[in-house]
């Protein structure tokens, strides 16, 4: 016994400490100080100096009686007989969530810097060339290796030490050295296949009580007019009427906002399930800390997609590469997931386009489709291949980075969602390709908002329950007319004769709401003016029916007298504020582009002049207040062109994107909630972002930003 106990430790090298069972109270006593003396110089220095070490279970080594144990390391937990862990019932791997417990077939494996992981999972950071932990980024000297792949790595490059333990995994070894820096490390590499349909078939979907599911998805339609009555001698141009929609409320068992694990099995069973596909930015300016955040991140996202969503990942620096096909987030697809995401590293340069393009490849290489799909793009750079700005003076052309099956969707199908990431990064190119899928941009300043901003995005996705809305306006009246629709970004139509209109609103998320200000021609009469009737049609994406709903007639008083004082709607004219809002800061930064940074700090002044002398700001109306904390903001981000060009203009193209759309993004740092906008947060999204944050605690003494 004590001969093959001396060649395990052989077998080991110095700098490896395997872990026994303790001991019985007997055999505990027996363990004396005489006895530590007598441990080899180098086993108790390994002990001193936090080296590496797997935890093994009691039967792989049988220590025998009269050779010394090794201390445990810092952080390395012993093993009982009946199994369980003193100091780690609790902790879970860094890598996959899953909780660390002896005895359930999983080694473990302790860093030099006293992190513990999983030894499956650890080994495949190793196995994509990643030798920093993963928590604390600390490079190691000591690595582990996984036999199996011992193939991948050229002789004479890495030298491995292959310990054999009694009933220990084959596959488990460790790697002593770091590969020499003046050596490359050849990564294996895994060549992708020519078509990418290779996604993983659907969950078998339920058989739903359409009934049930229709009493609770019924959206809202509502209309103002801009005042209740006209004289009847009276006749009035460009008379104003808010359309209000809004969404129906999620289901109670949605569950967006618990973990995938943490809610039962038929979390996602009333929610549309996801296609989801992330492009990453993994350029050698995201390394360290940004890598670090974006990783915890998507980390984030992974564990809040249940088992019938379904998630690839692109990773691009100065090429994209497919980290993992579109697979379901099973326990074992989200294992997967968490280990790719965890393996990646920064290198390169950043080519944009060749990741939007392998990113559409496998939206549209799909075998199966989920009936909702979206991609998120985060990038911290400028795209270095595609854009061109050898003629001075001309504009960068961003279409070049949009695949054309995004710019031929008219019914914007694919939203992509972009995320500017710091100072550096162009947020004219992803304001530009997002506007250009129907997505939205965010613009995430402070590390610390990252996971944020990814958790208010996957709380809508994960909640929408209405898709390919179209609204219809139809004139009564026959001397009404249509004459203009302001809708935003969503698309329109007005008839020729003016009769009727339409707007595409696509999708939207639960309780999410929309406003659409119409400009109709009122002519005189003498009785009561049915002005115009409002329609909606849109697709329940979980049931898949067509659901039509007839809004009531908007219909106007007509007195005899005319001196009636009527003060205008409160909801017609805060939505004028909204929209006077979005015009001055698309004109404010026109002239920032050119230079005039003087005359957009005044056009945002004139704006904010005429808000405030508006009936809803007098009213004290939220919105328009916070519209005017809004303006200020901008205004302080163009004080100077340093602070325009690294802030301002992220910040004001958000707000555009998020105007246009009228959803919400993410938006600079600021911690002031006066200069938030929450009119587009949705209950769904609020509740992913407290999760967030209460899952992800703020560094001591600072109040962690809130994205908008």
């Amino acid at each position: 016994m004590e001969d093959a106990w001396r060649k395990a430790k052989r077998a080991l090298g110095l700098g490896l400490c395997v872990h026994v069972p303790e001991a019985e109270e007997g055999e505990r006593e027996d363990c004396s100080s005489e006895r530590r003396r007598r441990l080899p110089a180098a086993a108790s220095g390994a002990r001193c100096r936090g080296e590496a070490a797997v935890t093994v279970g009691p039967e792989s080594v049988p220590a025998p009686s009269d050779v010394p144990v090794p201390l445990p390391l810092p952080g390395v937990v012993r093993r009982s007989k009946s199994g369980s862990s003193r100091s780690s019932s609790k902790r879970k791997c860094a890598i996959c969530f899953d909780s660390m417990r002896h005895g359930n077939g999983q080694a473990l494996f302790t860093a030099e810097c006293s992190h513990m992981f999983h030894f499956h999972c650890i080994s495949s950071n190793v196995k994509h060339g990643n030798y920093f932990c993963p928590i604390c980024r600390a490079k190691w000297k000591e690595i582990p290796f996984n036999r199996s792949l011992s193939s991948n790595i050229p002789h004479g490059r890495i030298g491995v030490s292959r310990a054999r333990l009694t009933q220990q995994d084959a596959n488990m070894a460790l790697l002593h050295q770091v590969p020499n820096h003046h050596q490359r490390v050849r990564r294996p590499h895994t060549s992708e296949p020519a078509d990418f349909n290779d996604d993983e078939p659907l969950q078998q979907p339920e058989v739903f009580d359409n009934l049930n599911v229709r009493s609770t998805k019924t959206a809202e339609i509502n209309t103002y007019p801009e005042f209740s009555t006209i004289p009847q001698s009276s006749s009035k141009d460009d008379f104003a009427i808010l359309i209000h929609l809004k969404a129906p409320s999620a289901n109670p068992d949605q569950g967006t906002g618990k973990l995938a694990n943490e809610s039962s099995a038929g979390s996602s069973r009333n929610r549309a399930p996801v296609d989801l596909v992330t492009v990453l930015d993994v350029s050698g300016s995201m390394a360290g800390t940004k890598l670090a955040l974006l990783k915890r991140a998507m980390g984030f996202v992974v564990q809040h997609l249940g088992p019938s969503d379904r998630l690839s990942v692109i990773a691009f620096s100065s090429s994209a590469r497919r980290l993992f096909h579109l697979q379901r987030i099973s326990h074992h697809g989200r294992q997967q997931a968490l280990q790719a995401i965890n393996s990646l590293g920064a290198s390169g340069g950043t080519n944009i386009a060749d990741a939007l393009k392998k990113a559409m490849k496998v939206i549209e290489d799909r075998s199966y489709k989920n009936s909702v799909c979206s991609i998120i793009l985060l990038s911290d750079g400028q795209d270095t291949y595609n854009i061109s700005s050898s003629v001075q003076g001309a504009s960068p052309d961003y279409k070049s980075l949009v695949p054309s099956s995004i710019i031929n969707d008219a019914r914007h199908t694919v939203p992509l969602h972009a995320f500017g990431f710091g100072a550096d990064h162009d947020s004219d190119s992803l304001h530009s390709i997002a506007q250009a899928s129907g997505g939205t941009f965010s613009f995430i300043e402070d590390e610390g908002v990252m996971q944020d901003a990814f958790a208010q995005c996957i709380g809508g996705l994960l909640s929408i329950v209405i898709q390919e809305m179209r609204v219809s306006m139809e004139c009564v009246h026959p001397g009404v007319q249509l004459s203009s629709i302001k809708s935003g970004s969503y698309p329109s139509k007005v008839a020729r004769d003016g009769r009727n209109g339409s707007v595409d609103i696509g999708h939207l998320y639960a309780d999410e709401e929309r406003d659409i200000l119409l400009s109709v021609n009122i002519p005189q009469s003498r009785h009561q003016t049915s002005a115009l009737k409002v329609s909606c049609a849109y697709r329940d994406p979980v049931t898949g029916e067509t659901i039509k709903i007839q809004g009531d007639e908007v219909k106007i008083n007509r007195p005899t007298t005319s001196n009636i004082s009527e003060h205008v709607s409160i909801e017609v004219d805060r939505e004028r504020n909204r929209i006077q809002a979005a015009e001055s800061i698309e004109c404010a930064r026109a002239a920032a582009e050119r230079g005039a940074l003087s005359e957009a700090v005044a056009i945002l002044e004139d704006c904010r002049r005429t808000l405030s002398q508006s009936f809803a700001s007098r009213s004290g109306d939220r919105l328009s207040l916070s519209l005017d904390a809004e303006l200020r903001e901008m205004q302080e981000r163009m004080a100077n062109r340093q602070l325009y060009e690294s802030s301002g203009r992220a910040y004001m193209l958000s707000g555009l994107s998020s105007h246009s759309w009228q959803r919400a993004t993410a938006r600079g740092d600021s911690t002031d909630s006066s200069t938030v906008i929450y009119s587009y947060q949705t209950p769904s999204m609020v509740e992913m972002l407290q999760h967030s944050q209460n899952h992800l605690p703020s560094p001591q003494g600072r109040q962690r930003p809130r994205p908008r």
